[in-house]
């Protein structure tokens, strides 16, 4: 595994009242991380859940433009009852 890889990284400013920065720096000494490193891991996390949320919105949106008909209804069901696990 590679340590103390070079990574380009962009300075960015960011403005912070008082309390929200004093939370921002607990957080970071409990979880053993620097301030930066916090933020980019939130920012990441972030990222990650917005274009999760993008995919699921346009999954649904697929769905309600093809509603199922009500053929499909009726062999999920019977399926659904044939293939049923035994408990």
């Amino acid at each position: 595994m590679l340590y103390h890889m070079v990574v380009a990284r962009k300075e960015v400013l960011v403005q912070l009242d008082d309390e929200l920065l004093a939370q921002l720096d607990r957080i970071a000494v409990e979880r053993g991380v620097g301030r930066s490193d916090l933020l980019r891991r939130l920012v990441a996390q972030l990222i990650v859940a917005y274009e999760e949320e993008k995919a699921d919105t346009k999954l649904v949106a697929a769905y309600e433009a093809i509603p199922p008909d009500e053929f499909d209804l009726n062999w999920l069901a019977r399926n659904a009852a044939e293939n049923a696990l035994e408990w």
